[in-house]
């Protein structure tokens, strides 16, 4: 079978990314895959890459944005007049959209992927900021168009399969639950080094907590900040871990500077390979106002990481398998505190 895939992920054009390797991985099950990334040109400068003998990248090459649905229907088109594809998207908004113009036009079976936490009641919250919410409230509405034209639906989580059957009234037999893939035996057998292991990197701290993710308005850092103040205040000598990036980093970097909390909270760049940071940190937070999945959970649950988080993604699931998991609403600072302390 040959699968045409419509993503985002820039990810694929890195050599030794983990998103590469897992792709790699999967193909392996199938004929062909050709994956179709929305990006700009000025970003990616090859358009076309092999990254494996049966895996093929195109970048969409736009000038802006405001292309990417045309310029990879384009692509698309090229590539499905060569044979009979099975289309899967990375999600039932943008990529969704190219997809069903794909598959309409010539009759190919369509796969919608779900990796983000479309239930959410924050999902179109002006929480996120109103550009952020305006988009998510415009995806919620073609999610809706979508889903039911798909000939399947694949999600991370049964929490988000849940939502689709209830809300959407996508049919439970048309709904594939298929996780994230962690390597729980590359996590387990890790060796921590001196330069990856937190208690010896930042030995003026006494108590460390770790949080990891994309610095963007839906993982509610700033809210983690305002919980960190009140933590701080019960022990001068806690740390916060940040490790990320993201368009609002030097915003909060700035709430750092305001609060006063520049000797407790550290900012380090993203890094594929936390299992260290898991093992030797006391606690991972996570404060999302929404997630799909929360791959970072599912890492420090293997670890053996005691977790503080929001009701999000897969978390309730970790709490029902006995993991050290403490869960709080998404705004309860003084929840967040306590369960932290």
């Amino acid at each position: 079978m040959k699968i045409l895939s419509i993503g985002t992920d820039r990810k694929l054009f890195e050599e030794e990314s983990a998103v590469r390797a897992r792709q790699i991985e999967y193909a392996k099950k199938w004929e062909e895959i050709h994956i179709v990334v929305f990006s700009i040109k000025s970003e990616i400068k090859k358009t076309r890459i092999q990254i494996s003998n049966n895996v093929w990248v195109y970048s969409t090459g736009s000038l802006s944005k405001l292309f990417y649905i045309l310029d990879a229907i384009k692509i698309g088109r090229k590539i499905l007049r060569l044979g009979n594809y099975v289309i899967t998207c990375q999600d039932p908004f943008e990529t969704g959209l190219v997809g069903w113009r794909l598959a309409k036009k010539f009759k190919a079976p369509l796969e919608l992927q779900i990796h983000t936490g479309i239930g959410s009641p924050y999902f179109t919250s002006l929480k996120l900021g109103w550009r952020l919410a305006s988009l998510n409230f415009i995806r919620f509405q073609l999610a809706g168009f979508l889903l039911p034209k798909a000939s399947k639906v694949r999600v991370v989580s049964s929490r988000i399969k849940d939502y689709l059957v209830s809300h959407f009234k996508i049919f439970q037999d048309k709904i594939e639950i298929r996780p994230i893939k962690i390597d729980k035996e590359k996590i387990l057998a890790s060796a921590i080094f001196p330069e990856n292991d937190l208690r010896k990197k930042y030995p003026q701290f006494d108590f460390i907590v770790l949080m990891a993710g994309r610095l963007e308005p839906e993982k509610n850092f700033s809210f983690a900040l305002e919980i960190w103040r009140e933590v701080v205040k019960k022990n001068l000598r806690a740390g916060l871990i940040i490790v990320g990036s993201g368009s609002i980093s030097d915003v909060l970097k700035l709430q750092v500077t305001g609060y006063k909390l520049q000797d407790n909270v550290v900012f380090e760049p993203w890094t594929e390979n936390l299992f260290s940071y898991y093992k030797t940190a006391d606690i991972f937070l996570n404060t999302s106002f929404y997630e799909g999945y929360g791959m970072t959970l599912a890492e420090a649950a293997v670890a053996d990481c005691p977790i503080v988080s929001s009701d999000v993604g897969i978390i309730n699931e970790l709490f029902q398998s006995g993991k050290k998991v403490a869960i709080c609403p998404v705004d309860d600072k003084n929840c967040f505190v306590a369960k932290i302390m």
